[in-house]
């Protein structure tokens, strides 16, 4: 087992076989309940974590890594000088959205953020906005100065 110093190659995420569904129950149904309100922010601080584990090395690593682990294909949409917007789609994310219970994306956020931050060399911080009707989300991600 690694250190926590140490990052992980991201080729190890092929050697993970998972179907997802005991991932949603803990993360949707057991997560809140246990923290309640700070479950989200949890989950953001979780997702930034995640991210300072894995060797990320370009934008294509990110998107990879969202792909492999079944959040669903991360698409950069625009870049400006101080922001960047993503948007996230696929079958996952649909039905994600069609789930009977309270569905986030906090944790995608916050991996998003601490790999865009290592990336760039720069502080970021992550905003997303779930587009129900659509079946996207998107993910600003905003460069702080």
């Amino acid at each position: 087992m690694k250190t926590n110093k140490e990052t992980l190659p991201i080729e190890l995420l092929d050697q993970i076989q998972s179907s997802g569904a005991g991932y949603d129950l803990l993360r949707y149904v057991s997560l809140p309940d246990i923290f309640g309100s700070e479950s989200e922010a949890l989950l953001y601080f979780m997702g930034r974590s995640l991210a300072r584990k894995f060797e990320i090395n370009a934008l294509s690593d990110i998107i990879y890594f969202f792909e492999k682990i079944g959040w669903g294909r991360l698409e950069l949409f625009k870049e400006k000088s101080n922001q960047l917007e993503f948007h996230l789609l696929s079958d996952a994310v649909v039905q994600r959205l069609a789930m009977p219970v309270d569905v986030e994306f906090r944790l995608e956020a916050g991996f998003l953020a601490e790999a865009i931050s290592m990336l760039k060399g720069a502080e970021c911080e992550c905003i997303e906005e779930v587009r129900k009707k659509i079946h996207q989300v998107e993910f600003t991600i905003i460069f702080v100065e």
